[in-house]
Protein backbone atom coordinates (compact mmCIF):
# COMPACT_ATOMS: atom_id res chain seq x y z
CA UNK A 1 0.00 0.00 0.00
CA UNK A 2 1.40 3.46 -0.67
CA UNK A 3 2.22 6.24 1.38
CA UNK A 4 -0.75 8.48 -0.49
CA UNK A 5 -3.44 5.13 0.23
CA UNK A 6 -2.14 4.64 4.12
CA UNK A 7 -2.74 8.02 4.84
CA UNK A 8 -6.10 8.32 2.97
CA UNK A 9 -7.57 4.88 5.18
CA UNK A 10 -5.41 6.94 8.18
CA UNK A 11 -8.39 9.60 7.34
CA UNK A 12 -10.84 6.84 6.78
CA UNK A 13 -10.55 5.22 10.70
CA UNK A 14 -11.04 9.07 12.37
CA UNK A 15 -13.91 10.15 9.89
CA UNK A 16 -15.89 6.81 10.84
CA UNK A 17 -14.74 6.06 14.23
CA UNK A 18 -12.93 3.01 13.52
CA UNK A 19 -9.09 3.89 15.10
CA UNK A 20 -7.87 0.78 17.06
CA UNK A 21 -8.74 1.68 20.82
CA UNK A 22 -5.62 2.06 23.31
CA UNK A 23 -4.47 -1.15 25.99
CA UNK A 24 -3.77 -1.07 29.30
CA UNK A 25 -0.46 -0.31 29.59
CA UNK A 26 0.10 0.66 25.89
CA UNK A 27 -1.30 2.89 23.21
CA UNK A 28 -1.73 1.34 19.45
CA UNK A 29 -1.19 3.35 16.53
CA UNK A 30 -4.25 3.15 14.02
CA UNK A 31 -3.94 0.27 11.56
CA UNK A 32 -5.20 1.07 8.46
CA UNK A 33 -7.64 -1.11 6.97
CA UNK A 34 -7.77 -3.04 4.13
CA UNK A 35 -9.53 -1.27 1.46
CA UNK A 36 -9.01 -2.07 -2.01
CA UNK A 37 -10.01 0.87 -4.61
CA UNK A 38 -13.18 -0.56 -5.22
CA UNK A 39 -14.40 -0.32 -1.67
CA UNK A 40 -12.61 3.19 -1.79
CA UNK A 41 -14.68 4.46 -4.35
CA UNK A 42 -17.55 3.59 -2.86
CA UNK A 43 -17.00 4.64 0.70
CA UNK A 44 -16.05 7.84 -1.69
CA UNK A 45 -19.48 8.35 -3.10
CA UNK A 46 -21.24 7.61 -0.05
CA UNK A 47 -19.84 10.30 1.49
CA UNK A 48 -20.11 12.41 -1.69
CA UNK A 49 -24.47 11.72 -0.84
CA UNK A 50 -23.96 12.75 2.24
CA UNK A 51 -21.95 15.93 1.10
CA UNK A 52 -24.85 16.83 -0.99
CA UNK A 53 -28.00 16.06 1.24
CA UNK A 54 -26.01 18.73 3.87
CA UNK A 55 -25.86 20.99 1.18
CA UNK A 56 -29.61 20.98 0.26
CA UNK A 57 -30.30 22.10 3.91
CA UNK A 58 -27.30 24.65 3.55
CA UNK A 59 -25.32 23.11 5.70
CA UNK A 60 -21.98 23.83 3.73
CA UNK A 61 -19.61 23.81 6.58
CA UNK A 62 -20.42 19.94 7.44
CA UNK A 63 -20.76 19.23 3.64
CA UNK A 64 -17.25 20.28 2.63
CA UNK A 65 -14.97 17.74 5.00
CA UNK A 66 -16.87 15.47 3.14
CA UNK A 67 -16.80 16.37 -0.42
CA UNK A 68 -12.92 17.17 0.41
CA UNK A 69 -12.40 13.57 1.25
CA UNK A 70 -14.83 12.00 -1.15
CA UNK A 71 -12.52 13.28 -4.07
CA UNK A 72 -9.45 11.91 -2.53
CA UNK A 73 -10.84 8.15 -1.96
CA UNK A 74 -13.23 9.03 -5.67
CA UNK A 75 -10.18 11.16 -7.12
CA UNK A 76 -11.88 10.12 -11.34
CA UNK A 77 -14.99 10.61 -10.16
CA UNK A 78 -16.34 14.12 -11.81
CA UNK A 79 -19.66 14.46 -9.44
CA UNK A 80 -17.67 14.59 -6.63
CA UNK A 81 -15.53 17.01 -7.71
CA UNK A 82 -18.41 19.09 -9.33
CA UNK A 83 -20.05 18.54 -6.07
CA UNK A 84 -16.94 20.27 -3.99
CA UNK A 85 -16.36 22.66 -6.74
CA UNK A 86 -20.12 23.88 -6.04
CA UNK A 87 -19.64 24.14 -2.16
CA UNK A 88 -16.80 26.28 -2.60
CA UNK A 89 -18.41 28.52 -4.88
CA UNK A 90 -21.75 28.15 -2.58
CA UNK A 91 -18.93 29.06 0.89
CA UNK A 92 -17.27 31.99 -1.49
CA UNK A 93 -14.01 30.08 -1.70
CA UNK A 94 -13.96 31.17 -5.70
CA UNK A 95 -10.54 29.99 -6.41
CA UNK A 96 -10.84 26.50 -5.38
CA UNK A 97 -13.74 26.56 -6.60
CA UNK A 98 -12.78 26.91 -10.15
CA UNK A 99 -9.94 24.55 -9.53
CA UNK A 100 -12.17 21.99 -8.87
CA UNK A 101 -15.05 22.46 -11.43
CA UNK A 102 -11.73 22.25 -14.05
CA UNK A 103 -10.65 18.93 -12.27
CA UNK A 104 -14.65 17.75 -12.96
CA UNK A 105 -14.60 19.13 -16.76
CA UNK A 106 -11.29 17.15 -17.32
CA UNK A 107 -12.84 14.21 -16.17
CA UNK A 108 -15.96 14.90 -17.92
CA UNK A 109 -15.50 17.59 -20.78
CA UNK A 110 -19.31 16.60 -21.80
CA UNK A 111 -21.21 17.89 -18.96
CA UNK A 112 -22.67 20.93 -19.11
CA UNK A 113 -24.14 21.51 -15.88
CA UNK A 114 -20.32 21.80 -15.08
CA UNK A 115 -19.42 24.33 -17.25
CA UNK A 116 -22.92 26.34 -16.07
CA UNK A 117 -21.11 26.09 -12.88
CA UNK A 118 -17.85 27.23 -13.56
CA UNK A 119 -18.88 29.95 -15.91
CA UNK A 120 -20.97 31.50 -13.01
CA UNK A 121 -17.87 30.99 -10.77
CA UNK A 122 -16.04 32.92 -13.18
CA UNK A 123 -18.71 35.70 -13.19
CA UNK A 124 -18.56 35.91 -9.35
CA UNK A 125 -15.02 36.29 -9.71
CA UNK A 126 -15.50 39.22 -12.84
CA UNK A 127 -13.72 36.73 -15.14
CA UNK A 128 -16.47 38.06 -17.75
CA UNK A 129 -14.83 37.19 -21.07
CA UNK A 130 -13.80 33.49 -19.10
CA UNK A 131 -17.44 33.50 -17.97
CA UNK A 132 -19.07 33.67 -21.67
CA UNK A 133 -16.30 31.26 -22.67
CA UNK A 134 -17.80 28.49 -20.25
CA UNK A 135 -21.21 29.46 -20.38
CA UNK A 136 -20.79 29.36 -24.19
CA UNK A 137 -19.35 25.87 -23.59
CA UNK A 138 -22.30 24.63 -21.77
CA UNK A 139 -24.91 26.00 -24.26
CA UNK A 140 -23.59 23.82 -27.07
CA UNK A 141 -23.70 20.44 -25.35
CA UNK A 142 -26.92 21.79 -23.77
CA UNK A 143 -28.97 24.39 -25.23
CA UNK A 144 -31.93 26.63 -24.46
CA UNK A 145 -31.48 26.25 -20.85
CA UNK A 146 -33.25 29.57 -19.43
CA UNK A 147 -30.54 29.89 -16.20
CA UNK A 148 -27.56 29.69 -18.10
CA UNK A 149 -28.63 31.78 -21.04
CA UNK A 150 -29.56 34.51 -18.73
CA UNK A 151 -26.40 34.86 -17.02
CA UNK A 152 -24.95 34.72 -20.49
CA UNK A 153 -26.62 37.76 -20.90
CA UNK A 154 -25.29 39.11 -17.53
CA UNK A 155 -21.93 38.79 -18.69
CA UNK A 156 -22.34 40.62 -22.08
CA UNK A 157 -23.85 43.62 -19.90
CA UNK A 158 -20.95 43.80 -17.96
CA UNK A 159 -19.07 44.17 -20.81
CA UNK A 160 -20.82 46.57 -22.47
CA UNK A 161 -21.79 44.54 -24.91
CA UNK A 162 -25.61 45.88 -25.11
CA UNK A 163 -26.89 44.18 -27.68
CA UNK A 164 -25.59 40.53 -27.08
CA UNK A 165 -27.15 40.91 -23.61
CA UNK A 166 -30.24 41.83 -24.62
CA UNK A 167 -30.24 38.99 -27.43
CA UNK A 168 -29.44 36.17 -24.79
CA UNK A 169 -32.03 38.09 -22.51
CA UNK A 170 -34.69 37.85 -24.73
CA UNK A 171 -33.40 33.56 -25.75
CA UNK A 172 -33.79 33.30 -22.00
CA UNK A 173 -37.22 34.58 -21.28
CA UNK A 174 -38.12 32.97 -25.08
CA UNK A 175 -37.61 29.35 -23.20
CA UNK A 176 -39.44 30.16 -20.17
CA UNK A 177 -42.08 33.04 -20.21
CA UNK A 178 -42.35 33.24 -16.45
CA UNK A 179 -38.98 34.41 -16.42
CA UNK A 180 -39.21 37.90 -15.00
CA UNK A 181 -35.66 38.56 -14.28
CA UNK A 182 -34.41 38.32 -17.81
CA UNK A 183 -37.13 41.01 -18.83
CA UNK A 184 -35.93 42.70 -16.00
CA UNK A 185 -32.56 43.20 -17.07
CA UNK A 186 -33.24 44.16 -20.77
CA UNK A 187 -34.93 46.70 -19.02
CA UNK A 188 -31.60 47.67 -17.21
CA UNK A 189 -29.86 47.26 -20.26
CA UNK A 190 -32.28 50.06 -21.88
CA UNK A 191 -32.07 52.08 -19.21
CA UNK A 192 -28.12 52.22 -19.51
CA UNK A 193 -28.61 53.02 -23.13
CA UNK A 194 -30.87 56.33 -22.53
CA UNK A 195 -33.88 54.04 -24.17
CA UNK A 196 -36.26 55.35 -20.58
CA UNK A 197 -39.05 54.51 -22.32
CA UNK A 198 -38.32 51.05 -23.20
CA UNK A 199 -37.27 50.50 -20.10
CA UNK A 200 -40.38 51.38 -18.75
CA UNK A 201 -42.48 49.16 -20.83
CA UNK A 202 -39.93 46.14 -19.93
CA UNK A 203 -40.10 46.70 -16.12
CA UNK A 204 -43.79 47.11 -16.39
CA UNK A 205 -43.90 43.41 -18.36
CA UNK A 206 -41.98 42.34 -15.41
CA UNK A 207 -44.01 43.44 -12.89
CA UNK A 208 -47.61 41.98 -15.14
CA UNK A 209 -45.80 38.52 -14.89
CA UNK A 210 -45.21 39.14 -10.88
CA UNK A 211 -46.27 41.45 -9.40
CA UNK A 212 -44.17 40.92 -6.08
CA UNK A 213 -41.13 41.11 -7.71
CA UNK A 214 -39.62 44.37 -5.97
CA UNK A 215 -36.48 44.78 -8.30
CA UNK A 216 -38.68 46.03 -11.37
CA UNK A 217 -40.99 47.84 -9.33
CA UNK A 218 -38.65 49.79 -7.38
CA UNK A 219 -36.90 50.43 -11.01
CA UNK A 220 -40.20 51.43 -12.73
CA UNK A 221 -40.70 54.09 -9.45
CA UNK A 222 -37.28 55.55 -9.64
CA UNK A 223 -37.96 55.82 -13.63
CA UNK A 224 -41.48 57.90 -13.43
CA UNK A 225 -39.98 60.10 -10.36
CA UNK A 226 -37.00 61.32 -12.77
CA UNK A 227 -39.33 61.94 -15.43
CA UNK A 228 -41.39 63.86 -13.62
CA UNK A 229 -44.35 61.59 -12.35
CA UNK A 230 -43.36 61.93 -8.83
CA UNK A 231 -46.19 60.75 -7.13
CA UNK A 232 -46.81 57.68 -8.75
CA UNK A 233 -42.71 57.17 -8.55
CA UNK A 234 -42.76 57.45 -4.45
CA UNK A 235 -46.17 55.32 -4.07
CA UNK A 236 -44.66 52.52 -6.55
CA UNK A 237 -41.22 52.71 -4.19
CA UNK A 238 -42.64 52.62 -0.92
CA UNK A 239 -44.47 49.42 -2.10
CA UNK A 240 -41.47 47.64 -3.24
CA UNK A 241 -39.21 48.62 -0.42
CA UNK A 242 -42.15 47.02 1.76
CA UNK A 243 -41.26 44.15 -0.69
CA UNK A 244 -38.28 43.62 0.03
CA UNK A 245 -36.30 46.12 1.96
CA UNK A 246 -32.73 45.09 0.61
CA UNK A 247 -33.27 47.09 -2.31
CA UNK A 248 -32.87 50.64 -0.32
CA UNK A 249 -29.21 49.28 -0.14
CA UNK A 250 -27.03 51.10 -2.92
CA UNK A 251 -24.17 48.35 -3.00
CA UNK A 252 -27.38 45.44 -3.01
CA UNK A 253 -28.13 47.05 -6.45
CA UNK A 254 -25.22 47.14 -7.66
CA UNK A 255 -24.77 43.36 -7.07
CA UNK A 256 -28.07 43.24 -8.92
CA UNK A 257 -26.71 44.59 -12.17
CA UNK A 258 -28.12 48.10 -11.95
CA UNK A 259 -26.14 50.34 -13.96
CA UNK A 260 -24.48 53.95 -13.05
CA UNK A 261 -27.24 56.21 -14.56
CA UNK A 262 -29.82 53.75 -12.50
CA UNK A 263 -27.73 54.10 -9.56
CA UNK A 264 -27.25 57.76 -9.90
CA UNK A 265 -31.60 58.24 -10.15
CA UNK A 266 -32.17 55.86 -7.12
CA UNK A 267 -29.48 57.64 -4.88
CA UNK A 268 -31.68 60.55 -5.50
CA UNK A 269 -34.93 58.78 -5.25
CA UNK A 270 -33.56 57.18 -1.63
CA UNK A 271 -32.82 60.54 -0.81
CA UNK A 272 -36.64 62.19 -0.75
CA UNK A 273 -37.38 63.03 2.63
CA UNK A 274 -41.14 60.33 1.96
CA UNK A 275 -38.41 57.29 1.21
CA UNK A 276 -36.05 57.62 3.62
CA UNK A 277 -38.89 58.08 6.22
CA UNK A 278 -40.89 54.87 4.69
CA UNK A 279 -37.57 52.89 4.73
CA UNK A 280 -36.59 54.10 8.71
CA UNK A 281 -40.75 52.57 9.10
CA UNK A 282 -39.85 49.48 7.60
CA UNK A 283 -36.74 49.29 9.79
CA UNK A 284 -37.99 49.63 12.87
CA UNK A 285 -40.95 47.19 11.84
CA UNK A 286 -38.99 44.38 10.99
CA UNK A 287 -38.05 41.81 13.35
CA UNK A 288 -34.24 41.19 13.75
CA UNK A 289 -32.61 38.10 11.37
CA UNK A 290 -32.54 34.85 13.14
CA UNK A 291 -29.77 33.66 14.81
CA UNK A 292 -28.48 30.35 14.09
CA UNK A 293 -25.89 28.61 16.54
Amino acid sequence: MSKHNYFLCFLITLVLGSVAKPGLTQALLPRPLPIDSTQMQKMGMNLADEAAQLSRFRQYEMALPRAELATQLAPKNHQAWALLGNLYIQTRELEKGVAALEKALAIEPENAAVWFALGSARFQKEQYAAAIEALSQGLKLKPNVPGALFDLGNAYYKLNRFDEAIAYYQKAFAQENKFWPAVNNIGLVKYEKGDVAGAIKRWKQAIAIDNKAAEPLLALAVALYTKGEREQGLSMGEEALKLDLRYADIQFLKENLWGERLIADTQKFLATPRIQATVARFQSESPPPPRFP
